[in-house]
């Protein structure tokens, strides 16, 4: 279940989508919190305030994407970053992953072979 951007109530059929930013969908449960949470997403180029736990995640999984990146060989690009941009890296592959999840749910693997799928990639 998704929760209500604003309140944590069970979010419902009320979304909104930044211009510009098309990963950054959010969900409410009524059109009070939509208003308000369109008018703070406005105002914050796209986000609205993460929970203290959706905060606290970030950071923990900062160490261990940087461990990836220089396991790699890719840490020097990333090397002189703002944790926000950080953060928002990992919010990104968090959220194409999780949605991905949830729009393969109930969908049949194939043993041995790819994903039978329609989804486009």
């Amino acid at each position: 279940m998704r929760l209500c951007s604003v309140c944590d109530r069970e979010g419902r059929g009320f979304l909104y989508s930044h211009p510009g930013h098309p990963d950054r969908l959010h969900r409410f449960c009524s059109m009070g919190c939509l208003d308000a949470g369109a008018r703070l997403a406005k105002e914050n180029n796209g986000m609205i305030d993460k929970t203290a736990r959706e905060v606290q995640a970030l950071k923990d999984a900062r160490r261990p994407f940087a461990e990836a990146l220089t396991e790699l060989g890719l840490m020097d690009p990333f090397f002189h970053r703002t944790a926000a941009e950080i953060d928002r890296l990992i919010e990104a592959a968090v959220t194409g992953y999780v949605d991905s999840m949830q729009r393969r749910a109930g969908v049949r693997e194939r043993t041995g072979t790819a994903l039978d799928d329609p989804l486009p990639f």
